[in-house]
């Protein structure tokens, strides 16, 4: 997958694009990211131990990883991802708009 669990991206598609976020979790096998904010719904809750009211919360569902893109640290921008080995032999991946590296 192109992104990673802490990434900044934006969404390129569906009933939220345009929006940004933080990646909060990654599914490889299942192709879907959790991002902070986006793709709202709304779910019936019981009530529990953690939520003793009950009631209906709004929580982030996970999209498809194909409508999201990592943010250029430079310009700020959608861009597609790269690849690079550095010369300590370490692999880092970089955005192909600005050539700057997405890992810290």
């Amino acid at each position: 997958m192109h992104v990673k669990k802490g990434d900044e991206v934006m969404v390129i598609s569906g009933k939220d694009k345009g929006k940004k976020g933080r990646v909060l979790a990654a599914f490889p096998k299942k192709q879907r990211v959790l991002v902070e904010g986006v793709n709202i719904v709304k779910k019936h809750q019981k009530p529990s131990v953690q939520y003793p009211q009950g009631g209906i919360i709004e929580k982030e569902a996970p999209i498809h990883v194909s409508n999201v893109m990592p943010i250029d640290p430079k310009t700020g921008r959608p861009t597609r991802v790269g690849y690079k080995v550095l010369p300590d032999g370490r692999k880092v991946r970089i955005a192909k708009r600005s050539g700057e590296p997405l890992d810290k």
